[in-house]
């Protein structure tokens, strides 16, 4: 009796083995345990095998698995930051603006029912025409001139007819919570990043929804009492400025980073320079903005 145990067990363990083997094989981590559940430790192998082959869409759909399925794991907050990371690697990435890296990704995010691994890839490739130049092209569709440099790898403006162009074709969109001191990035309503902002001090960031109606880069700050001139360590604006259909309130860089994530500010909405700058590149004049309480 006890030698029939001991050869059920090494059939069932024999089998594991080659499942197991069978998944590498075919470019599969196992991350399955005999029970059938997921693992952190199995999903950071498809991990880092996506990371290997420089697969965004793979390393996005593990994070998410993770964020998924371990949402009590005391890194949660450091893989959703790495998810949110990688939606903006996307943005930027070139090569994942086209018909077959939108259709990789699609199937990358339907191996798993009802698992949303990332956003969607909402790219046109443009053709540039005679007398286009880069503003024009940017107004045509809706986006920054910033933003169509920085993911096709521009150093400069300068256009030729007959280049081809990765254009971001999403519809973008802000939500800011000050209960949380958040503000989220969306495109076509599916979250991009979550970053930590601050809020007006005693709740004074008005509520509501606006639009952004200027921008500006490196903005004066024009006091009551005094002009304060752009990189000045006085300037509270910091290194951007996004002005609300709201006179006198938008989205703006900090000289305080310690006082993000707090209500600090006399009603705008105040971010990192290094994330208001990433910020201002993606969104154009015309976002709406909610703010909520």
């Amino acid at each position: 009796m006890r030698n029939r145990i001991l050869l059920i067990i090494g059939i069932i363990l024999f089998i594991f083995l080659l499942i197991f083997l069978t998944m590498r094989l075919h470019g599969k981590p196992a991350v399955l345990t005999a029970q059938g559940s997921l693992t952190v430790s199995g999903l950071f192998v498809e991990l880092q095998d996506a990371q290997s082959r420089g697969d965004l869409s793979a390393q996005k759909s593990a994070y998410q698995k993770l964020i998924n399925n371990f949402s009590n794991n005391k890194d949660i907050n450091s893989w959703q930051k790495k998810s949110d990371d990688i939606n903006i690697k996307i943005l930027f990435s070139p090569m994942l603006a086209s018909k077959l890296d939108k259709e990789a990704l699609h199937k990358n995010n339907s191996a798993d029912e009802g698992l949303t691994s990332g956003i969607s890839i909402d790219a046109k490739e443009y053709v540039v025409q005679p007398l286009d130049n880069l503003n024009k092209i940017a107004r045509q569709f809706n986006t920054t001139v910033e933003f169509i440099k920085k993911s096709n790898g521009l150093s400069s403006n300068r256009i030729n007819p007959g280049d081809s162009l990765r254009i971001w074709a999403g519809k973008f969109s802000i939500f800011v919570d000050k209960s949380q001191n958040i503000l989220v990035l969306k495109s076509n309503d599916e979250i991009v990043k979550t970053y930590t902002v601050s809020t007006g001090l005693n709740n004074s960031t008005p509520v509501g929804t606006f639009k952004v109606v200027n921008k500006l880069m490196n903005p004066v700050w024009y006091k009551e009492s005094a002009v304060v001139p752009a990189g000045s360590p006085e300037n509270i604006l910091g290194t951007r400025w996004m002005g609300f259909d709201l006179k006198g309130y938008g989205i703006h860089g900090t000289t305080i980073p310690s006082s993000l994530g707090k209500q600090a500010t006399a009603g705008c909405v105040r971010m990192l320079n290094s994330e208001v700058e990433e910020l201002y590149t993606i969104v154009p004049v015309g976002t709406e903005v909610t703010v909520v309480d």
